[in-house]
């Protein structure tokens, strides 16, 4: 099996670089979920991207005028 391990080093370097374009793919891909599901799993969803978020290290660096894709 592949050691993707500094793949994943350079990935959290770059979103280290670029927090607010992580923090939009993330919340972009939440929203998507969220009406594929029609709200059935919301709370899951949430927490999924929050620790996408805090695997890449971008918790609580929300970019200006982005919410958390709840309604």
């Amino acid at each position: 099996m592949p050691d993707f391990s500094k793949l994943v080093d350079k990935i959290k370097q770059l979103a280290g670089k670029h927090p607010d374009q992580v923090n939009k793919g993330v919340d972009k891909a939440e929203n998507v979920a969220q009406q594929k599901t029609g709200g059935k799993y919301d709370s899951q969803i949430q927490e999924g991207a929050d620790r996408a978020k805090g695997y890449m290290g971008t918790q609580g660096q929300d970019t200006p005028g982005q919410g958390t894709g709840n309604q």
